[in-house]
């Protein structure tokens, strides 16, 4: 059955959407939970058993593959906890009335399960008539997982390294692989070979005679030569990627993946031309490696693509599915002003409503070192420069889910964390440097934060769980497009926003969502050219020119779609015109300051 909605809640941090399910999938909406920590998760499993009278038995890191038993128990917990809650609400009673009927004024208006029901309803309806209506037409949201790839942390028992399928991103892909979901992994941050042959030892990815896979991948992937390319990997596995997920490279929340340049409207178009080419060409890989395999060969299989990143009007939201085709569009950073649906503490709510343009940015924090957006002055920001301050830089790092650096050590340690830190200011004390020179190499250094504990404290914070190892600081990744949302809402207005019933946003200067996108790449772009005044070699030359080349294309591309346009963005058409002609005009003078320095370098 598809999806009753045109829109997903994807993945947000590490906790703020740990439960998400839990409240939004019984209405029929999808959400991504993500299964890095795995302590986090148990301390969750405890509450809500707790909570609904249910019996717990602690899963403790003293017993074998709790990692990956941990998140099965927590995903089982969730599966069993939302099919009551759904199967209550199909349930019609007085007491459960409430519920049917906001799962279906949620609805987009054209859904014709809403149409259905408003039939139904006028002929006037009894109870059994109900349940019959409602088993056949709705459908629950699912329960999806997020895994970054390379978040594999290799796992020692003393000094004794384990074997590969002990690394945390492996427990974890093994935790959902032995939940009874019938849902979808959405797998992030690029191709890691090792995890990916891993994938292909459980039999729930799949597919059935009939095309059905219980256990579904989802890629997430910022450019169409990415897909193709992790694509065939998977299908050479007799792997099918059931659905791309496109997300902008920068305009976007958590870590930001920059293309080359490459503009969230031409990849999306790419991929519509290209849509039945991508299917029949990695279908026809994985059906060979099926009958390799003496696995079922179906028919057919199913193929989805979906975008998010920046989306912030039912304008823009209506533009990308028609102009597109796509299945769905993720809304993530918005939903963070929900606590129906997200789980984010009240401090850091009244910090997100507050936020401006200049409070968001694109930081170096993260130990992963990739670019990743952030929001001044959070709690956990404020916590690190306390600890700057005192001449002890660096976390306590009790989680390591990061801890991936080998510099100084082959169990590897978190560029966050106070060990590497201290031993990186002693190396750099070493070196001959001038005080300039110094401070931008310790700054470099210090500046890392502990996201994999800041991203999922908000959650315990909420609940009003013991924090006395993770501490009260909060990180928080959201979008440059939490600067137009300024309330708290409720979940029944966010989603009448989506869908053009009411508008969230008192703003009148918020600028289209490909514009915004289009600001942040130029911006991007000139910070990597004031590196590269430093470096000044031919290969770092030849990116700049390439990627100021795309944008380029990218503004051509616009001008062209925006021009053409008789229904949409009618009220902005000229000031986004009047943007992309400054763009073009702040890039050719970008690029020429790029061929001078390569004249000289």
């Amino acid at each position: 059955m598809q999806s009753p909605h045109t829109f997903h809640i994807p993945v947000m941090g590490i906790g703020f959407t740990i439960d998400s399910p839990l409240k939004v999938a019984h209405y029929g909406i999808d959400s991504v939970i993500s299964l890095v920590d795995d302590i986090l998760i148990e301390k969750l499993r405890k509450m809500y058993t707790e909570k609904y009278g249910m019996h717990y038995q602690e899963i403790t890191d003293k017993i074998d593959d709790f990692r990956a038993k941990r998140i099965t128990a927590y995903l089982n917990l969730l599966s069993d906890l939302v099919n009551k809650k759904f199967e209550t609400l199909k349930r019609l009673t007085k007491e459960t009335e409430e519920g049917i009927y906001k799962y279906v004024g949620m609805l987009p208006e054209k859904s014709p399960i809403k149409a259905s029901f408003k039939k139904l309803a006028q002929n006037g309806m009894l109870p059994a008539d109900m349940k019959k209506w409602a088993d056949a037409h709705l459908k629950m949201g699912s329960i999806d997982v997020n895994i970054m790839t390379k978040v594999d942390k290799e796992n020692y028992i003393k000094d004794e390294k384990l074997s590969s399928e002990y690394n945390d991103a492996h427990a974890a892909l093994r935790g959902f692989a032995n939940s009874k979901l019938n849902s979808s992994v959405v797998l992030s941050a690029g191709l890691n070979p090792i995890f990916y042959s891993y994938i292909a030892q459980f039999d729930d990815f799949y597919p059935d005679e009939n095309g059905l896979i219980k256990k579904k991948i989802i890629l997430k992937v910022s450019d169409y030569r990415s897909a193709i390319i992790q694509g065939k990997f998977l299908a050479k596995k007799g792997l099918w990627v059931s659905e791309y997920r496109i997300e902008s490279g920068l305009n976007c929340g958590g870590h930001a993946f920059a293309t080359d340049g490459y503009l969230l409207g031409p990849v999306l178009a790419e991929f519509k031309e290209k849509r039945e080419e991508l299917k029949s060409e990695i279908q026809e890989l994985v059906f060979k490696e099926l009958a390799n395999q003496n696995r079922m060969v179906p028919n057919n299989l199913s193929l989805k693509i979906s975008a998010q990143g920046g989306v912030g009007t039912h304008e823009e939201h209506d533009f990308l599915i028609s102009e597109y085709n796509l299945d769905s569009v993720g809304w993530g950073t918005p939903f963070l002003l929900v606590p129906e649906a997200t789980t984010v503490d009240d401090e850091t709510l009244i910090k997100l409503v507050e936020a401006k343009e200049e409070d968001l940015y694109l930081s170096n924090i993260s130990p992963l070192g990739i670019p990743f957006n952030s929001l001044r002055n959070n709690t956990k920001d404020v916590e690190k420069q306390a600890l700057i301050n005192k001449g002890r830089p660096g976390s306590a790092c009790p989680k390591k889910f990061v801890a991936l650096n080998k510099e100084f050590k082959e169990k590897g340690i978190c560029t966050a964390s106070r060990e590497y830190q201290h031993l990186k200011i002693k190396e750099l004390k070493t070196k001959e440097l001038t005080p300039n020179e110094y401070a931008t190499a310790f700054e470099q250094i210090v500046e890392k934060s502990c996201t994999c504990v800041g991203l999922g404290t908000s959650a315990l914070l909420t609940y009003n769980l013991d924090t006395k190892v993770e501490g009260k600081g909060v990180s928080i990744c959201p979008g440059p497009n939490m600067a137009y949302f300024s309330k708290i809402m409720d979940l029944s207005n966010m989603i009448d926003h989506v869908y053009g019933r009411s508008n969230v946003i008192t703003r009148t200067d918020r600028p289209n969502l490909f514009i915004k996108e289009l600001q942040i790449y130029i911006d991007y772009l000139k910070n990597k050219l004031g590196k590269f005044k430093k470096i000044s070699n031919k290969k770092e030359g030849k990116y700049l020119l390439t990627f100021s080349s795309n944008l380029n294309l990218g503004i051509s591309y616009y001008k062209n779609q925006f021009q053409q346009s008789k229904h949409t963005f009618k009220e902005m058409k000229d000031v986004v015109l009047t943007e992309l002609n400054k763009a073009e005009e702040v890039l050719n003078s970008i690029n020429r300051e790029i061929e001078n320095l390569e004249i000289s370098a």
